[in-house]
């Protein structure tokens, strides 16, 4: 085994703040070629003429997803040394409803907002205040939602587990779910343009 590098010693914390930075910087430039600095498209998704979103991210899944595999089947990357969040389920539910709204509402997610922001649109800058504002209000309260922030822990969960079925078949499935999906939001795109639905 030789990843994940960090892991296994090949740098250490400094190296490792240098590694995120330029991969932060890779992928705000792959995001903001995709598009993805506009709110006008990245809220399209939710009106369902555009789903360029929903496909690129997926894209981005499924790639990783299958690298790591294959990686850990060629015994290159210990699959057991690479984190994983633990698994809060109310809580994180609940957190990905507030950040749903507010990519609604605002047009943006956090990382896309930094994309916006870089090539000066003004709606990143207020959407970029109210993401300080918010990381304030729950700094400052967390000691009154500190029992429910960790609550009903699970653990570190993968679906393999919780299916009890084999990495690879999850991967297969999971890449069939995306072919599904990719097709489906075609259909649905076109079926959208066809009711001279624009952005």
């Amino acid at each position: 085994m030789n990843a994940p590098f960090f892991k296994f010693g090949y740098f250490g914390d400094d190296m490792s703040l240098v590694v995120a930075f330029v991969i932060g910087i890779g992928f705000g430039f792959f995001l903001e070629r995709a598009g993805f600095g506009s709110g006008r498209k990245l809220t399209a998704q939710f009106y369902f003429y555009d789903m360029t979103v929903f496909k690129v991210m997926f894209t981005a899944i499924i790639t990783a997803m299958v690298g790591l595999y294959y990686l850990s089947v060629l015994g290159f990357v210990d699959l057991s040394l690479v984190y994983q969040m633990p698994t809060y389920i109310i809580p994180q539910v609940i957190g990905g409803l507030i950040l749903g709204v507010g990519f609604v509402v605002g047009g943006y997610c956090p990382g896309t907002s930094c994309v916006a922001l870089s090539t000066g649109k003004v709606d990143a800058v207020v959407y970029l205040l109210g993401i300080i504002g918010g990381i304030f209000v729950f700094g400052e309260s967390f000691s009154l939602i500190k029992d429910f922030y960790y609550s009903t822990a699970l653990g570190q969960l993968t679906l393999p587990q919780i299916m009890h079925l084999p990495y690879g078949l999850i991967v297969f499935l999971v890449i069939l779910m995306a072919v599904g999906g990719f097709a489906g939001a075609t259909w649905v795109e076109k079926r959208i343009a066809a009711k001279g639905v624009k952005s």
